[in-house]
């Protein structure tokens, strides 16, 4: 599985992937759907920077190098923005490839990345207290549960609990 999933930067036509995951609940999943969305931002970001840049990025997910999936990475601060921020990771995969391990693995993987290629200490993730198969993964991943956020996020007319996870440098094993 390892070899079959890759990442990659974005190329034009990758785009037609957030223009589907924004459609549909049943795209989305139930834990991704706020409702409908434009690929606006999305294509102006690819435009501007080719959708890597100092505050964060996209990387399509491949599987046998047919695009699958985006993994998404931005700033977050636990204190002042200039020594305290850290990486945070959002995945979405295709509907049709769920639960096969892909998204474990390009969690591992954009770990990897950062870790080499960025100062941080910490890359952290956070999913739908519901959310089984992606905690799962997260966790295969290396991902360590640290806590509940209560009601932090607003999605289908209620407040739903997220549970927080982080991966630290010195816990990070290349794959």
């Amino acid at each position: 599985m390892h070899q079959r999933v890759r990442l990659r930067p974005l190329i034009e036509s990758d785009l037609d992937l957030a223009d589907t995951s924004g459609s549909s609940e049943r795209d989305a999943g139930e834990f991704q759907w706020f409702g409908f969305t434009t690929a606006h931002a999305a294509r102006r970001r690819f435009a501007e920077n080719g959708s890597i840049g100092p505050d964060g990025g996209t990387f399509a997910v491949t599987f046998d190098d047919e695009p699958v999936g985006t993994v998404d990475w931005f700033k977050a601060f636990w204190g002042r923005a200039e020594t305290s921020w850290c990486w945070t990771l959002g995945i979405g995969i295709v509907t049709d490839m769920r639960g096969r391990g892909i998204g474990t693995q390009a969690q591992r993987l954009v770990a990897d990345y950062l870790f080499r290629h960025t100062r941080a200490e910490r890359v952290q993730a956070f999913t739908d207290a519901e959310n089984a198969a992606e905690r799962r993964a997260l966790e295969k991943a290396g991902f360590t549960q640290e806590g509940v956020i209560r009601r932090g996020q607003w999605r289908g007319g209620s407040w739903h609990d997220q549970v927080l996870y982080s991966l630290l440098r010195s816990e990070w094993r290349s794959p």
